[in-house]
């Protein structure tokens, strides 16, 4: 059984996924995840909710963190602040080696990203406490803000842009 950690926007779902599955695969296939004993911790508070089976669409799906996976072996990797629903997620984002991104020609081709080193922590509640992860894939359609010291326009399209430091992306 594989353990998936899913933040949504209703709250964070713990539980397992019983056929044999590949995270990146499983995402990839948008068909959503099927999670046995589920646990979803409410964002609002209050207390955990319990079921048996529950199924998590990909489009309910901000960020998903798994069981261990392999990370590329030769990427560049680049610091990312992103704001997804209402989470601020912090890590770093590989790239294969000298990207352009003016010319680059590759674009993601699905709906999630990976990222290694993660933080995440409520946006409008930073001192609520942070969830560090070694890896997790994004939803890049739902990415709202990127703050990066690339330009990362094709890896999230309708988000707005910033400077590393910040500022507006020009």
């Amino acid at each position: 059984m594989n353990q998936v950690e899913a933040f949504t926007v209703g709250g964070i779902v713990s539980g397992a996924v019983a056929q044999p599955w590949a995270m990146r695969a499983g995402l990839e296939n948008e068909r959503g995840v099927d999670l046995d004993r589920a646990t979803l911790y409410p964002i609002a508070g209050g207390p955990a909710e319990r079921t048996l089976k529950m199924r998590l669409e990909p489009d309910d799906l901000l960020l998903v963190c798994a069981d261990l996976l392999e990370l590329p072996i030769h990427a560049t990797w680049h610091a990312v602040e992103l704001d997804a629903g209402p989470y601020r997620i912090t890590g770093e984002l590989p790239t294969v080696p000298g990207f352009d991104p003016g010319r680059a020609l590759s674009r993601p081709g699905g709906p999630f990203i990976l990222l290694r080193d993660v933080r995440v922590e409520l946006a409008n509640q930073p001192d609520a406490g942070r969830v560090e992860r070694p890896h997790a894939f994004v939803n890049r359609y739902t990415v709202e803000r990127v703050a990066a010291d690339i330009d990362l326009g094709h890896y999230f399209p309708g988000a707005r842009f910033l400077t590393a430091a910040g500022r507006p992306l020009s």
